[in-house]
């Protein structure tokens, strides 16, 4: 049996059509899911392997999806390293006890994946036995550098002050604090592709903040490292970034696809990254929220974007907003299944 339409679109190979799938899919706009949420709240959805499966199918089974994107939280692997934190309805992750001194970062623990989070890989299990063969499931984390902002911040920001200070002004406390999370987001995982993960995504999704020397100088070394150790699990490697296009290069590198936002065409894109890796993307996900007339000619748009190369993913520049109609991703599924049939 091949594999799954996305894993090959991942390859490079040639494919029947181009695969669509949409970031935070798994949830937000779906009425049932809302159902959930009005009883259970986001980590304890995530931390039960029967709801957390059902929310991560219901985008399948709703929207026609060619693949399933776990439901979970970029924070689950802090339960293993000792740091409590929570999640705010409308601010995000507050983490309780930020980290900023040597002393903090010698306190963070790295223990064995399953260890930290055994609800996820019991998750995955089970959805590897349910979800139809064609239909990848992407499992995902949160990258080094997006998981140090939030750690050192204590919560969202806009400006990264406190983590900026730390990779500016203490070099050797940054470069240990992201050693670390390298390597604790190395057995997740890894973890996650041994219990069934057929792609992963790595989100940084606050490296846009950074110029490219300070990214390439400290930051991509331990991505990298996160994407070397995933090499030889044999699984699509995408790299989600976001917010600044000059950093395309360099995000591009030990990854499969790059997944860009609708700031940069997929044409300068491809030119930036190179025609050896894949791209996903790119729509605005608030196109979403318009008339269907609007998000078809956008969608249209994307497709020409692409034109046809290989390792095209069809998918939003980030996540689906909350406002967003199921019917009109339903719409939008067909549309690029339709377009893209060979």
């Amino acid at each position: 049996m091949s594999a799954p339409l996305l894993v090959r679109a991942c390859r490079r190979e040639r494919v029947e059509r181009t695969p669509v799938w949409f970031m935070r899919q798994a949830g937000r706009c779906l009425a049932d899911y809302r159902d959930l949420r009005d009883r259970f709240g986001v980590l304890e959805i995530a931390r039960t392997p029967e709801l957390c499966a059902r929310v991560t199918a219901m985008p399948v089974e709703q929207l026609g999806v060619d693949a399933a994107v776990l439901y979970a939280d970029i924070m689950l692997p802090l339960d293993g390293m000792g740091v409590p934190f929570r999640i705010e309805p409308e601010v995000g992750p507050i983490v309780e006890r930020p980290v900023r001194t040597a002393q903090d970062v010698d306190a963070l623990r790295v223990v064995a994946a399953e260890e930290a989070t055994p609800y996820l890989f019991e998750t995955i299990r089970g959805l590897r036995r349910t979800l139809p063969a064609d239909i990848a499931l992407v499992g995902f984390a949160g990258a080094p550098f997006t998981l140090a902002s939030y750690l050192i911040e204590g919560r969202p920001t806009r400006d990264h002050a406190l983590a900026k200070a730390m990779l500016f002004g203490e070099p050797a406390l940054w470069d240990r604090l992201m050693r670390t999370l390298a390597e604790v987001i190395v057995r997740y995982l890894v973890a996650q592709v041994r219990a069934g993960a057929d792609v992963v995504q790595l989100f940084d999704s606050w490296a846009g903040s950074l110029g490219p020397d300070d990214y390439g100088r400290a930051v991509l070394p331990h991505t990298l490292r996160v994407f070397d150790a995933l090499a030889a699990t044999g699984v699509p490697r995408i790299h989600f970034f976001t917010g600044n296009p000059e950093l395309l290069p360099l995000a591009a590198r030990g990854c499969d696809v790059v997944s860009v936002d609708w700031r940069v065409s997929l044409a300068d894109a491809w030119a930036r990254v190179g025609p050896d890796r894949g791209l996903q993307g790119n729509l605005d996900p608030a196109a979403c929220l318009a008339p269907f007339p609007l998000v078809a000619e956008r969608a249209r748009a994307v497709l020409r974007g692409a034109a046809g190369r290989r390792g095209h993913v069809f998918n939003l520049g980030h996540g689906v907003l909350p406002g967003t109609d199921p019917e009109t991703l339903r719409r939008v599924v067909a549309l690029v299944r339709e377009e893209t049939a060979a």
